[in-house]
């Protein structure tokens, strides 16, 4: 298999006259083309991220600046100087690639950092952190492996998930997100623990007064977002699905906000005036103190600008930089000066201002605006880089908060390999931002990225206000992470255990037999649990009551009701966990079946009122979890329409945590010394008004606690039917 070999001067430093190379590249594409010309291409995009990665950190002034925590809430520089490094060696480990380490204490002490914390969750935690000296001999060793794998692999085109190639191009385009995300904490280092740098110190010169903004139309229409597993380009799980949305006419500003505009938010007491800012807004005043943006440094003179390697003399025609909850505080300053509701865009709304740009990343012969290394290095006017419309700096410059937070599109899919880098953001805290910045790069720099943060952090991040109307509340579907909760999630909508049948759908198939030519107006889940049943009983019924003690149970089915899936975390093995997502068009029928049922807390031994004139209740596996399961058995006799049935399911698994040992229906040794079993306590509690019309059927369960343990049980299900 010939191969040549990589020949490329590695130095930046040889090349800072020319803005052609080594700086600038462009994403491989993955579906065409020659294999070893593709090989080649890969070995190329593999050692130009890795050389100018290592580039970055010759800003740092001596090795103290390694270790001083430039922000609380992320880790020291010498962590990012070797995370990416470990990051290739672990993933081409766990992904079963390569059997071979180079340092497993470094590989592990570098290979999770305790980010994207809140202010009130420091990490306070003091870590053995290995010189720089020895990260680079891991640096070294790592991209001779690397670079040996990508010259060895056998692989085909297109290049996919399952390729060998795919885990590097994870590892590259993880490394060019930390190339922005360190240089952001360089920023944020002492000005005395930073140099100047040929290359990365040759920020923009165009400094003046910002140009006053104004508003421009752009016309709505139906966004589709999300991209097939056949895309041509890298990307990261999140950005795979599909979503759409109608997007409505609204207004635009002309350009970011710059310094110059958001001074007269500074100037009106924005950062005093608390009604602008949301309760979480408000919280992280208290904690930061802040009073202008964190890169504004205030003189007797007036303000400067810290640039990531200096101070310079404020520019106020670049984008004013701040997190989320400065850019929403000014959007709500901005609402009462000019009587309109002013907001940030949605991702939808980006999306359809994005659409008259014709080009991407990978395809682009010279970029449309400041991103990808290929203007300055730093923010630029933003009167510079025109678009269509009018608008101006709709890619690069800073990236552009937007209204949403961050979810997975329908057909979302963890990859298996690195199964944490979206899920943690899925819990309504991280907002998208889009468009990129100065210093993105690869997959940060393509119109499908979708990379959040939480709303106090900072990146080269801005803002562009939209005039429009109101949003609803965002309703994000989090993971349940209640260990309790998500068995029962599995349990009911899960793939049942080999060997074994889901046990909710097979007990309401026993039902079914007993329901011809009966009347099936209305149906009681009584203790529903997740609810399975209650769907399955909808197929019947035209209405079902799903009713259980417990709210946190009933808020997953109540989900997937609203809206139409839930996630859930569950146990692999040890501390290791998987992420599921159950849709209700996973099963058959739910989706028109919903409506007829109503989620509801109660409880079976207290029932108010309200809950009588039904054909059926069913009762699975809860009167051996009941304090008083013969109440429950008197109390629902006279609910039950005459000819109902009431239908009982229990292991009869009675234990004294859940039920007082008094109140147990069987299960023990009568008065007379001879066992007594539950059925002829049911039987004795029922016999006035029921009939037992079938003989006991045994349906097994199984409910996993872990992917290699179960818990297996039988449980009894009896038919009795109310006398006409």
């Amino acid at each position: 298999m010939p191969v040549q070999a990589n020949t490329a001067d590695r130095s930046l430093v040889k090349c800072q006259d020319s803005k052609s190379a080594p700086l600038v590249t462009k994403m491989p594409l993955l579906h065409e083309g020659d294999v070893e010309l593709k090989r080649q291409e890969v070995l190329d995009y593999f050692h130009h991220s890795f050389t100018l990665y290592e580039s970055l950190f010759e800003c740092l002034a001596g090795d103290e600046a390694f270790y001083h925590r430039a922000n609380n809430l992320r880790q020291p520089l010498i962590f990012y100087y070797g995370h990416t490094s470990v990051f290739y060696i672990n993933k081409l480990n766990v992904s079963k690639w390569i059997d071979q380490r180079i340092d497993p204490t470094l590989e592990s002490i570098l290979a999770i950092g305790v980010d994207e914390m809140s202010w009130d969750d420091l990490n306070d935690a003091h870590y053995d952190w290995p010189t720089p000296q020895q990260v680079k001999q891991h640096r070294d060793a790592t991209r001779e492996i690397v670079d040996r794998f990508i010259r060895e692999c056998d692989f085909s085109l297109p290049i996919d998930w399952q390729s060998p190639l795919w885990i590097i191009l994870m590892g590259v385009e993880h490394e060019r997100i930390h190339l922005e995300t360190s240089s952001v904490l360089i920023r944020e280092l002492p000005i005395e623990m930073v140099k100047d740098h040929p290359v990365w110190g040759n920020i923009c010169q165009d400094a003046g007064d910002g140009p006053a903004n104004e508003l421009i139309r752009v016309t709505g229409g139906k966004v589709e977002l999300g991209k097939s597993k056949t895309n041509p380009i890298y990307g990261w799980d999140n950005e795979y699905g599909y979503c759409a949305d109608q997007v409505q006419d609204f207004r635009a500003s002309k350009y970011l906000v710059s310094n110059q505009e958001f001074l007269s938010f500074i100037e009106a007491g924005g950062y005093q005036n608390r009604q602008y800012w949301t309760p979480e807004g408000s919280s992280w005043l208290d904690f930061s103190q802040a009073e202008h943006p964190v890169y504004w440094i205030k003189t007797d003179q007036g303000y400067q600008l810290r640039t990531m390697l200096g101070v310079i003399d404020m520019p106020w025609n670049w984008p004013a930089e701040i997190n989320y909850l400065e850019a929403k505080a000014f959007c709500n300053w901005k609402s009462e000066q000019s009587g309109t509701h002013v907001r940030m865009p949605t991702e939808a709304e980006w999306h359809q201002m994005r659409s008259g740009v014709d080009t991407d990343q990978p395809y682009w012969d010279v970029a449309p605006g400041n991103i990808n290394l290929e203007q300055d290095m730093s923010p630029c006017p933003v009167d510079r880089n025109q678009f269509h419309d009018g608008l101006f700096d709709l890619i690069g410059n800073v990236w552009q908060w937007t209204e949403t937070p961050i979810d997975g599109y329908d057909g979302f899919e963890v990859h298996p390999t690195y199964d944490d880098f979206s899920t943690p953001t899925f819990d309504g805290k991280h907002n998208l931002f889009k468009g990129g910045c100065w210093i993105s790069t690869g997959n940060y720099a393509i119109k499908d990225s979708r990379y959040a943060f939480r709303r106090h952090f900072f990146q080269h991040s801005g803002l562009r206000y939209i005039e429009a109307a109101p949003l609803p509340e965002p309703e994000v579907s989090v993971y349940e992470t209640d260990q309790m909760v998500s068995r029962y999630i599995d349990f009911h909508y899960g793939q049942p255990v080999e060997g074994a049948t889901n046990f909710p759908v097979a007990c309401i198939n026993e039902v079914a037999k007993h329901l011809k030519n009966r009347s099936t107006s209305t149906a009681l889940d009584m203790g529903c649990g997740t609810a399975r049943t209650a769907f399955e009983l909808a197929r019947y019924f035209d209405r079902v009551e799903a009713v259980d003690l417990s709210v946190r149970v009933i808020e997953p089915p109540t989900n997937l009701q609203q809206a139409g899936r839930q996630r859930f975390i569950s146990v692999d093995e040890g501390e290791l966990k998987k992420f599921n997502e159950i849709q209700l068009s996973d099963f058959e029928g739910y989706v028109q079946l919903k409506d007829k049922i109503a989620f509801m807390q109660g409880d079976g031994c207290n029932l108010v009122e309200k809950y009588s004139g039904y054909d059926l209740v069913y009762a699975g596996n809860v009167i051996d979890r009941m304090y008083d399961p013969g109440k429950f058995l008197r109390d629902i006799q006279d609910r039950i329409n005459h000819g109902g049935l009431l239908v009982l399911v229990s292991p009869y698994s009675w234990d004294e945590e859940f039920t007082p040992r008094d109140k147990w229906l069987g299960g023990f040794k009568a008065n007379t010394g001879e066992s007594f079993t539950t059925l002829e306590g049911i039987t004795g509690l029922l016999a006035d008004k029921f009939d037992l019309i079938a003989d006991p059927v045994d349906i097994p369960f199984a409910m996993r606690e872990s992917t290699r343990k179960s818990q297996h049980g039988v449980s009894e299900l009896t038919v009795w039917e109310k006398r006409r």
